[in-house]
């Protein structure tokens, strides 16, 4: 995908026949795309550097206290023997149980109330600073001398103004205000509370975020107290209820066991079956008749048996909620909560949130995917040159020289550097086009040299310039051909007088001598005087020049005119410069296009003002084709 937008002017192009793996991404490629867009990937990771800083300055510091708590698992006897599954559910169930109470409101209320967090003015929600008032307090923190500025994140800020600030305003009653007063600390108590289950344990974490580390702490401390003292009093509570119901329960079954008692006893004493009965009644269908009513029907009733049956069993029953009741008393002084602390909570040491590495860190990622994505982006909406497989996939030509700029911001370099200073970076660069020319005239006579570009800016003229003294230097004797008439940036650059057979109808007398290149020079004057741009002008020249045996010739750029182009047709080839990062790649493939129609030989491209070079795919190449 990185190359997907090298591609369309080659696949034009039925001469050019592109490479097979000219569709894959290779390594070299890769780091090419890192060298281009290096300054806009790492700018990116500072730029989120410095976001994650201004919100760890920003963000006040919240502490985290813990404490622990163990509770004990009650299973029933008849249980224990059965599937896991079924103690793992119940196990589960219990512990969410738990949870649910730790988070209950009841546990809240006894917590505010034992520490006084109403009225405690540590006690306040954490809120999330928007980002007005983050910048309001950095500048806050700017203005501060440094020794306060250690102590500016823990501050309180009050709570803003709620819907509920507004109610106490319209209601003045104190049971409204006191009751919204309290539902807001609960409110804050739940948002920094937190329960979790340590794993599958029936231990149980207990965490509070407060602003203040010495309030986290005794804040956590006091809802595990509370959780523990909570299941003594429900304990406690039931058992009293158990107690109230076992006397009530006592002293009726005492009366009812008297009562059954005094029946027998009474029975005994009288012989008569018909106790408790009128002498002149008799018991029909339970219910009893006057005599002479009931003639024909046995009299009924309780029978010495059942009475003492009856008295015995409330006798067995008052007993047996005697010594229940006696068991409930014994027992209610020795209630055992089903949990324990196990790790009280301590002063944390140090803030929880924010974690300030962990938040460079995230800002440095973030930034970097971001630059990353920007500097895909901006490559693939790129359509200017940039490496030579761009060049060699869009215009079917090898990229022939890179040249890096001369001096850093200054430029692409003077028409001297190569003779100033033959080490640097350029004058190796310009070495190597010059002998990738060298390999190119083995297989076709290169004598004249044709140098445009798409743009005056692009660096043709200091190509020219550099290459021709290049070969001066060498031995050969060369000529340079400013036939770019409309800017003459040789001309004006290399002669600061008027040469002295400058009004002379021979083109030949108007050849100067460049001091320091070694190189002869026919300026821009005599190129116009003599319509140099025209086809058969330049052959007719290049014939009368047989004595150079190197000419190269600085010829128009793209923009200003394709006319300026035609005296290319008759020169053994032609150079094409272009811009590193500027010369858009649709120019390059006109110009490279109308070459072609005007039937000119092109030698390669030259890359000039490059930032990361790839010399070694260069020479690769040119190693390649010398074998």
């Amino acid at each position: 995908m990185l190359e997907s937008q090298w591609s369309a002017a080659a696949k034009q192009n039925s001469l050019y026949k592109p490479d097979r793996d000219s569709e894959f991404i290779r390594f070299a490629d890769i780091t090419s795309f890192i060298r281009q867009r290096i300054l806009l990937i790492m700018s990116c990771p500072f730029i989120g550097v410095l976001g994650a800083g201004f919100y760890v300055a920003t963000t006040d510091s919240i502490f985290t206290a813990r404490t622990q708590i163990l509770i004990e698992p009650k299973i029933p006897h008849l249980l224990q023997k059965q599937s896991s599954e079924i103690n793992l559910s119940l196990d589960t169930s219990q512990v969410e149980t738990q949870l649910a109470v730790l988070r209950s409101e009841k546990i809240a209320g006894m917590v505010i109330e034992e520490l006084g967090l109403i009225d405690d003015p540590n006690f306040q929600p954490m809120n999330t600073l928007s980002i007005t008032e983050r910048f309001e307090r950095l500048a806050g923190m700017a203005a501060k001398p440094p020794d306060q500025n250690e102590g500016s994140q823990n501050h309180i800020v009050p709570p803003p103004s709620t819907a509920a600030d507004v109610t106490e305003t319209a209601d003045p009653t104190a049971e409204a205000l006191e009751f919204q007063r309290r539902r807001r600390v609960i409110e804050t108590f739940s948002q920094g509370l937190g329960v979790q289950r340590v794993g599958v344990s029936y231990a149980i974490d207990i965490t509070f975020n407060s602003l203040d580390p010495e309030l986290a702490a005794r804040v956590a401390n006091a809802t595990a107290g509370a959780f523990v003292r909570e299941q003594l009093e429900t304990r406690a509570a039931a058992a009293e209820e158990g107690v109230a119901w076992l006397e009530k329960r006592i002293e009726e079954v005492r009366l009812q066991m008297n009562l059954a008692t005094q029946m027998t006893q009474e029975f005994r004493a009288k012989h008569d079956y018909r106790v408790g009965r009128q002498l002149e009644a008799a018991i029909v269908d339970g219910q009893v008749v006057p005599s002479g009513e009931g003639e024909g029907v046995t009299p009924s009733g309780p029978t010495l048996e059942e009475l003492e049956v009856t008295a015995e069993t409330y006798r067995k029953m008052y007993e047996s909620l005697l010594a229940g009741f006696t068991n409930s008393v014994n027992q209610q002084p020795f209630l055992i909560a089903d949990a324990r602390v196990i790790t009280p909570a301590t002063r944390p040491l140090a803030p929880s949130h924010p974690r300030n590495k962990l938040v460079l860190a995230l800002g440095v990622l973030a930034g970097l995917m971001v630059g990353i994505g920007l500097a895909f982006a901006r490559h693939t909406l790129d359509r200017t040159i940039r490496t030579p497989r761009q060049i060699r996939d869009e215009l079917g030509l090898d990229c022939v020289g890179e040249l890096p700029a001369a001096r850093f911001l200054r430029g692409f370099g003077q028409l001297d550097d190569v003779l100033r200073r033959p080490e640097s970076p350029f004058s190796r660069s310009l070495r190597n086009t010059k002998a990738a020319i060298s390999l190119a005239d083995v297989a076709h006579p290169l004598r004249c040299i044709g140098i445009t570009s798409v743009a005056p800016g692009d660096g043709k003229s200091t190509v020219a310039s550099n290459l021709a003294a290049l070969y001066a230097s060498s031995g050969v004797r060369t000529l340079v051909i400013d036939a770019d008439v409309f800017h003459s940036a040789l001309t004006k650059r290399l002669l600061y007088a008027p040469a002295s057979g400058e009004n002379s109808d021979s083109i030949k007398e108007q050849i100067r001598f460049v001091p320091g290149l070694q190189f002869d020079l026919l300026p821009s004057q005599a190129s116009a005087e003599h319509r140099l741009i025209t086809p058969r002008n330049m052959e007719v020249l290049i014939d009368e020049l047989e004595n150079y045996e190197v000419i190269i010739v600085d010829l128009p750029p793209f923009t200003s005119g394709v006319h300026g182009l035609a005296a290319a047709s008759v020169l053994d080839g032609v150079l094409i410069v272009t811009e590193w990062g500027k010369t858009p790649v649709e120019l390059v493939v006109e110009l490279s296009r109308i070459l072609q129609v005007a039937k000119t030989s092109v030698i390669g491209v030259i890359m000039t003002k490059v930032r990361s070079l790839s010399t070694r795919q260069y020479r690769k190449r040119a190693t390649q084709s010398a074998h």
